[in-house]
């Protein structure tokens, strides 16, 4: 069954018009969750909102959306309310700009999602614009309307369909030199680098999903099997801290020592290959 759209509406290039889907891109129907319950009772419990001065629980229609404008003073909004703002980029993506999808810092990314054509009418238009971005290496921008907040948007060229990035407004973001002031230059031993290069270049690798493990939810799911077969909860062994490095020179090499160690290690665990034998010439018969 196909995941319910996040959002649905236009994707707009100039006059050219298509409808679309917005899909999420992460999931989280796997992971371990957890119920309140009443520790004398073993039952769920639920929230309720309670009317602050009376302490009277309130039943669903009871409650409104209150904006305050002063002290104990409410604007109400009503569902109807929020639901009559309307700007297109409720409903519309107009790509208004293009810009190579690597010129934006990483800091302002903020959530992925798969796009794709609505309909069979949509899929001419969509693959239009689709490889008209791939060809020129660019990515649209544009703003959407997502969960009653517009938000600016990168949208680029993915497999068969699209993905938009949802981006961070610039006021959200702070300023990375206030946060790195302290940090002091220092002037580098270039042999120490060149020892820290070696050592990231043992360590390359292909960057493989299949490798990532969230071993805390493993651990978590350990904790319930245990629980429930009646054992006791699994203790896991502390990690030692790791200590301040005193001669960072010295440290730097036994790391790139270690790991020619660990690489001669695996190396001689692989099974040797079997040299071919050549078969021994057949006596001619008298």
């Amino acid at each position: 069954m196909a995941p319910r759209p996040a959002w649905s509406g236009y994707l707009k290039l100039s006059l050219v018009t298509c409808a679309i889907e917005l899909s999420n891109v992460v999931t989280h129907a796997e992971k371990v969750s957890f119920h309140i319950l009443n520790r004398k009772t073993g039952n769920r419990v639920r929230r309720v909102y309670v009317d602050q001065k009376s302490g009277k629980p309130l039943e669903e229609d009871e409650e409104v959306r209150g904006f305050e404008v002063g002290k104990d003073e409410f604007i109400r909004i009503e569902d109807e309310d929020i639901e009559a703002v309307q700007i297109e980029s409720s409903h519309t993506l107009d790509l208004n700009g293009f810009v190579d999808k690597a010129s934006i810092d990483q800091v302002y990314l903020d959530t992925p999602y798969y796009v794709s054509p609505a309909d069979k009418v949509s899929e001419e238009a969509f693959a239009v614009i689709r490889d008209a971005l791939a060809e020129k290496k660019m990515a649209g921008l544009a703003r959407i309307v997502l969960y009653q907040r517009e938000r600016p948007a990168v949208i680029e060229p993915f497999g068969k369909g699209m993905l938009l990035t949802t981006l961070r407004y610039g006021d959200t973001v702070r300023d990375a030199s206030a946060i790195f002031a302290d940090i002091q230059s220092a002037k580098l031993d270039g042999e120490m680098v060149e020892l820290a290069e070696h050592i990231i270049d043992k360590k390359k690798a292909k960057f493989d999903t299949a490798k990532f493990r969230d071993r805390y939810e493993e651990s978590l799911l350990e904790l319930v099997r245990a629980k429930k077969a009646g054992r006791k909860a699994p203790k896991a062994k502390a990690s030692p801290k790791p200590s301040n490095v005193v001669n960072l020179f010295d440290a730097l090499k036994k790391s790139l020592n270690a790991d020619d160690s660990k690489a001669g290690k695996a190396s001689s665990k692989a099974p040797a290959k079997r040299a071919k034998t050549k078969a021994a010439p057949k006596r001619k018969s008298a």
